[in-house]
C-alpha cells in the first residue's frame, strides 16, 4: 500500500526535502539539517506541514456528552474558542491516541488526532458513538495544516499571512470565515496552527517561503522539539500499553468526571500504583540513547528508552524511558546499553529544557 501524500508534498520535494515515511505519509524530515531547523525554532521561526494529522468534527445535541464520553478531560469547564488536550482510552487504561478538542461552539467540537491513527481512531469513536445524537464526520481528507513556530511566530503570521492572531492566548482557537486558527505549539515554542483549504495551505506556504522570514522545518526537528520540552509522542511515550497515569499525564485526566472510558482502570492505578513509570534520564558525557535502548540498575535490566537525543538545546544526552516504578524517583542512578557499553545517568524531570508559550 502506497504511502499518502499531503497537498504540500510537491512543494516539499521542489524545496529538496529529505522524505521519508512517517505514519503511513510520505513526509519531510529535514531540508537543510536537523540542528538548522531546530534552532530556527528556538531562536526565530520555523514552519511544518501537519497536514498528514487528522480531523474529526462532532455537532449535535449530545456533542459534548459524547466527548465527555471518550475524552479524559473536561470540556464542560470550556467556553467556545478554548482547546484543551488529553487523550482517549481503552478501557484497561490503555491508550487509544492522545488529541486536542477545540470547542467551536456549544455542542460543535473539532478534535485533532495523530496521523498514524486517524482509521484506528475513527473506528473506535465511531463504535462509542451509539446511543449519542451527534453528527460525528471524519474531515482529515479536507484540511491542509500548517504550525508557524518560534518567538516571532506571531507578527510572521500577522503580518506575512495577513491573519490577525495577536488576541489569541495559549490554547485557544477562532475562526475567519472557513480557515481554524488555533494558538497551542508542539515544540515549547510559541506558535500558531492554521486549518484550511488545500489551497489556501497551498498560498500561505508559498508566501511564507518567499518572505524569507521563517524557515521551512521537518519532522526531525519537530520530534527533538518537542522531546527537549517533555512533550509525548503517541507509540514511544503514550501506547495501548501505556496509559496516562504510567506516563505521568494524570493531570490531563479528570477523575471527578461522571465517566469516561477507561475512567475505573485509571482510578485503579492512581489507587494501587503502576508496575512502570516514564521517567526522564540525563548521561554522563555524549552518548546518545535511542529508542528501543535497554535502561538497567547495578546491571540487570529495569526499562527501556522510550526517547533519545543528544539535546541541541542544552547539549546534554537525556532520554525519556519506561522503567519499573521503584526506580523512578529523581536522583536514583541508572545506566542506558548502547551497543556493548553501559553509560552511567541519573533520573531527572521528563522537561529537559523549559518551554517558551506566550500566556
Amino acid at each position: 500500500m502506497e504511502n499518502k501524500r499531503t497537498c504540500l508534498y510537491d512543494k516539499h520535494v521542489k524545496q529538496g526535502a529529505l522524505i521519508s515515511p512517517f505514519g503511513g505519509f510520505d513526509m519531510p524530515i529535514q531540508y537543510s539539517t536537523i540542528i538548522d531547523e531546530h534552532q530556527a525554532v528556538r531562536t526565530d521561526c520555523g514552519v511544518f506541514d501537519v497536514s498528514h494529522m487528522g480531523e474529526v468534527t462532532v455537532k449535535g445535541a449530545d456533542a459534548e456528552r459524547y466527548v465527555q464520553h471518550i475524552f479524559t478531560n473536561d470540556v464542560s469547564k470550556i467556553e467556545a474558542g478554548q482547546i484543551l488536550y488529553g487523550m482517549m482510552l481503552y478501557d484497561n487504561g490503555g491508550t487509544v491516541d492522545d488529541l486536542l478538542v477545540y470547542k467551536m461552539a456549544e455542542n460543535d467540537f473539532f478534535l485533532v488526532i495523530n496521523a498514524a491513527n486517524i482509521d484506528k481512531d475513527w473506528e473506535w469513536m465511531q463504535k462509542q458513538s451509539e446511543g449519542f445524537n451527534i453528527e460525528l464526520l471524519n474531515r482529515s481528507e479536507d484540511y491542509g495544516q500548517i504550525a508557524v513556530q518560534g518567538p516571532n511566530a506571531e507578527t510572521v503570521v500577522e503580518e506575512v499571512l495577513g491573519i490577525a492572531c495577536k488576541e489569541l492566548t495559549f490554547y485557544t482557537v477562532k475562526t475567519i470565515g472557513d480557515v481554524i486558527v488555533s494558538r497551542t505549539g508542539y515544540t515549547g515554542e510559541d506558535g500558531f496552527e492554521i486549518y484550511a483549504s488545500h489551497n489556501y495551505i497551498c498560498g500561505c506556504w508559498d508566501k511564507l517561503m518567499e518572505s524569507g522570514r521563517c524557515k521551512p522545518c521537518g519532522l526531525g526537528c519537530r520530534d527533538t522539539l518537542r522531546f527537549e520540552v517533555g512533550l509525548p509522542l503517541y507509540g514511544d511515550e503514550l501506547s495501548a500499553d501505556i496509559s496516562p497515569v504510567m506516563a505521568g499525564l494524570s493531570m490531563f485526566c479528570k477523575l471527578d468526571k461522571e465517566e469516561f472510558v477507561g475512567k475505573n482502570a485509571l482510578v485503579d492505578q492512581k489507587t494501587n500504583g503502576v508496575a512502570q513509570k516514564l521517567v526522564g534520564i540525563e548521561l554522563e558525557g555524549k552518548a546518545i540513547p535511542r529508542h528501543g535502548y535497554t535502561v538497567l540498575k547495578d546491571g540487570e535490566p529495569v526499562g527501556e528508552v522510550t526517547t533519545g537525543y543528544h539535546s541541541i538545546s542544552t547539549d546534554k544526552s537525556v532520554c525519556m524511558a519506561l522503567v519499573k516504578a521503584e526506580y523512578g524517583k529523581l536522583g536514583t542512578p541508572l545506566e542506558v546499553q548502547i551497543r556493548k557499553k553501559t553509560f552511567p545517568g541519573v533520573v531527572v524531570k521528563k522537561r529537559f529544557y523549559d518551554k517558551h508559550y506566550k500566556k
